[in-house]
């Protein structure tokens, strides 16, 4: 019985083999690279993403953040005009009711803030100082003068000013300011939360801020 010798598979057909190899290699090759490409997110990509999530959430909490309040203020205002008669001379009063709605406010949209990327740090270099609206409603009762010595606008200036300056010791005595301050603070924990999820650091004042604890410290201070 004979043997059959193997066909010889010359040059061209080694050559041909080898080719055919080339091409599925290079194509597993092109399919893994576009597969990580297309499904892989490049550190640029990702840090953009971050910075613009982050500028977009101070943008959310650029806002105005208002404590209303209401005030009652009862005073007697009195004025007298002397004479070069001893024991004469000429008087005004009156009784002065005042109530007035007093606002207490932050202008968020006016934090001020460096984002550095690169570091993955958002650095709060400025909070705006609060706004305070007095809004008074002055009554005048039991309006007593004389012909020499009547009301005159300069009077009701005086009133208007000591009304406001005793409304403004009222203010600092109450909780209206530090009531704002706890919603500035709510509202800026916001930044805070969305940094430490996204692994960024916050700073204020110079310092890392790590919870909510030391935020209220530093803004509070």
């Amino acid at each position: 019985m004979s043997q059959q010798t193997p066909p010889k598979v010359g040059f061209f057909g080694a050559l041909s083999e080898f080719r055919k190899w080339a091409v599925l290699i290079l194509i597993g090759l092109v399919l893994s690279f576009g597969y990580k490409f297309f499904t892989t997110k490049s550190e640029t990509s990702s840090i953009e993403y971050d910075t613009n999530l982050i500028q977009q959430q101070i943008k959310n909490v650029g806002k105005l953040v208002v404590t209303e309040g209401h005030f009652a203020e009862v005073l007697t205002y009195k004025d007298r005009k002397e004479t070069y008669i001893p024991g004469l001379s000429f008087d005004k009063k009156a009784l002065v009711v005042i109530n007035a709605d007093v606002t207490v406010g932050f202008d968020l949209s006016k934090v001020k803030y460096d984002i550095d990327a690169k570091n993955k740090t958002v650095t709060i270099t400025n909070i705006p100082e609060e706004e305070i609206k007095i809004s008074p409603d002055i009554k005048y009762y039991d309006t007593e003068s004389s012909t020499f010595n009547e009301f005159t606008g300069d009077d009701y200036n005086k009133i208007n000013k000591l009304a406001r300056e005793n409304l403004k010791k009222k203010i600092d005595k109450s909780t209206l300011k530090s009531n704002a301050k706890n919603r500035l603070i709510s509202e800026l924990s916001k930044i805070l939360i969305l940094t430490s999820s996204m692994g960024w650091t916050l700073k204020y004042d110079g310092e890392v801020v790590n919870n909510n604890q030391e935020f209220q410290y530093k803004i509070k201070g």
